[in-house]
Parts: structure tokens; sequence; C-alpha cells
């Protein structure tokens, strides 16, 4: 007489294989998914501020009278007339978070007054200065970016690896390539 053997399912240690080999694979994959995340977000914060830049130069040519915006805030008022703003309203005044950075513009050291701020285009509530200084720092270094960034009138954009904040001046900081 012969018996049958019935397939019904997986074994337990099929299971247990299974889950292992699955586990394996999420521990190789999620370091990179975290450092694909941060290189993402990384390259969003040196795009808004080549946007920074962009709206600065603008500001300067149009409205400022060769001057610069000390503030995210000043450069999202529109010129008298328009309803343009000089920058995205994503990044409409400073300490504004995107994209995992926290985004902020002033005047940059030995700045002077180039034009008062009744007198320019927007009315702006600050002079516009000869320089600016523009930064961006992560809202919480390791996991949204691992470095901070900043630019000034220059154009230049700098780094530093530690995530700190940047002062106007960029003491420390390193051009980035």
């Amino acid at each position: 007489m012969s018996t049958r053997r019935r397939n019904q399912g997986f074994t337990l240690i099929e299971l247990l294989i299974v889950v292992a080999i699955i586990g394996i694979v999420a521990a190789i994959a999620v370091p990179a998914l975290v450092r694909a995340r941060i290189a993402s977000l990384e390259s969003a914060a040196i795009g808004s501020l080549r946007t920074i830049n962009a709206a600065e130069s603008t500001y300067a040519s149009s409205c400022g009278g060769g001057g610069y915006a000390q503030s995210l805030d000043n450069l999202s008022r529109p010129a008298a007339g328009s309803a343009q703003l000089f920058i995205s309203p994503d990044v409409a005044a400073n300490g504004v978070s995107k994209s995992g950075y926290i985004m902020n513009a002033s005047a940059d050291v030995s700045a002077t007054t180039v034009t008062l701020a009744a007198h320019t285009c927007n009315n702006s509530a600050q002079d516009a200065v000869s320089s600016y200084f523009a930064e961006a720092h992560p809202v919480s270094i390791g996991v949204s970016g691992q470095r901070s960034f900043a630019t000034d009138a220059r154009g230049s954009l700098y780094f530093t690896g530690d995530g700190r904040v940047l002062a106007p001046g960029m003491t420390g900081a390193t051009v980035l390539r």
C-alpha cells in the first residue's frame, strides 16, 4: 500500500529562510536609499541657492538701484504695479524650510547701503545693500542632509561637511565644484 504525501504549503524552515533573505536584502538596500535621499535633498538646496542668486541679480538690476535685498522677505515683494515676485513663493521668507533645508538671506559682511528701502521699486522693509549672503542648512543633520551650503554676490556656492549654519563671510567653507 502506498501512501501519498499531500503538498499543502511551505514548511516552517522554508518560510524562515525566505524571511532571512528578505531581511538581508533590506539591510543592504536601506542605507543606499537613505544616501540617495540625502543626495537629492542636497541637490534641491543647491538649486534653491542658485534661484536666490538669480533673484538677487534681478532685484539689483531692476528694483534695488544696483543693491541687493537683505532678506528673502524683500525678494518676495512684487514691484509696484506688478504681481510678479522676485523669488518663488516656496522660499518667500527667511527661516523657511524647503526640501529638508532651512533657507536664509542677509547682508554680507561689510555690506553698505546702496538704495534706501523707500526708494526700491517694491518698497522693501530694508535698504538695498552692496552685497548679500544666502545660506541653506539641514533641518536635521544626517536625516535631511549632511552638508550646509552658502552663496553671495559673487555667485559661487560654498559648503561645509558638518551641516552647521554658515555665517556671512563663509568662514571654514569650501568652494563647491
